[in-house]
């Protein structure tokens, strides 16, 4: 028996025959007649010396040897089918994919774009708001913009700015809850998207690393961080904004921070592309643009105290 492999037209046949568990399906998605389809298969079977498939009147199944082909065939057309997407995005040096999760997109990406279109217009941006982590090749992606520790192995993944938090509010309500003492009867927003870092960043935290006793849980609760912000933005009452999230905000007024005591925050934002993409214009551009956005608020960043936190 021959360890040679078959012609990958016939391969191609047998896959679409295999996932559609019809011949005329197959045909149609092929663009072959199935008299020529069937006749790709017929030829698989010689090569292999044994059916692939059961011919039942107005069905087919797959033989025990068409079982064992089939997941390995289907995962190769479907990593042959990344491949070529990745080499055409090689050749776009005008479109630029990136994915986000939907609180940097919103509060992060969206105010500042119309800054990168204004010096990019050559760039198409085009954004998917997830929190899936996806796939560079078979999801069509160029960036990712990821928050966490990682690891990011085999890809090219650059640390944006240090993340902390600290206690943001209108400033309406800085004149009542502007107090430490205050601020524990403060409505307390929480942000529970961060709540799987270690050491803790949460309220708890953030007294217990001012020297209180954290306040009894109360204020409303937020699976999103930029539903947080929002609400403190509405005058709902006191958030701990993340950095990345609030620091707009901060620097224009929308926000005060009364309290120059920031936590750290065990995670950061990550810009993500595969090894070797990172030198492509347009990525190298949006790379270029983020970390001066950053850079132009970092007075703003630097001015707070980091705290120490609890690690027991």
């Amino acid at each position: 028996m021959s360890d040679r492999l078959p012609p990958l037209t016939a391969l191609r046949a047998f896959d679409a025959a295999a996932r559609h568990m019809s011949f005329a399906q197959a045909a149609a998605e092929l663009n072959v007649t199935p008299a020529a389809l069937s006749f790709q298969i017929k030829s698989l079977e010689e090569h292999l010396g044994a059916p692939l498939f059961h011919r039942l009147n107005r069905a087919v199944t797959l033989t025990d040897a068409g079982r064992a082909l089939s997941p390995d065939t289907q995962a190769a057309f479907e990593r042959l089918s990344a491949g070529w997407r990745a080499a055409l995005r090689t050749q776009d040096h005008q479109t630029l994919t990136v994915t986000a999760g939907p609180a940097f997109t919103a509060k992060w990406l969206a105010p500042r774009l119309f800054d990168f279109a204004q010096a990019h217009p050559e760039i198409e941006l085009r954004f998917s708001a997830s929190l899936r982590i996806m796939d560079f090749n078979r999801d069509n992606i160029d960036v990712a913009i990821r928050f966490g520790t990682g690891p990011d192995k085999g890809l090219y993944s650059l640390p944006l700015a240090e993340e902390w938090v600290v206690p943001v509010m209108v400033p309406e309500l800085a004149a009542t809850y502007g107090g430490l003492q205050a601020l524990a009867q403060a409505p307390l927003i929480h942000d529970q998207s961060i709540d799987f870092l270690k050491p803790d960043v949460n309220w708890g935290a953030w007294f217990t690393a001012m020297g209180m006793d954290a306040p009894p849980r109360s204020g409303p609760s937020f699976s999103q961080a930029d539903h947080a912000i929002d609400a403190a933005l509405a005058g709902v009452g006191v958030a701990l904004g993340r950095r990345a999230l609030v620091i707009k905000d901060l620097a224009e007024g929308r926000l005060v921070a009364p309290f120059p005591h920031a936590l750290p925050v065990n995670g950061r934002f990550r810009f993500i592309c595969p090894e070797g993409m990172q030198d492509r214009p347009q990525i190298d551009a949006f790379k270029n643009w983020i970390l001066q956005e950053i850079d132009k608020l970092s007075d703003t960043a630097n001015s707070f105290e980091m705290l120490e936190p609890d690690v027991t």
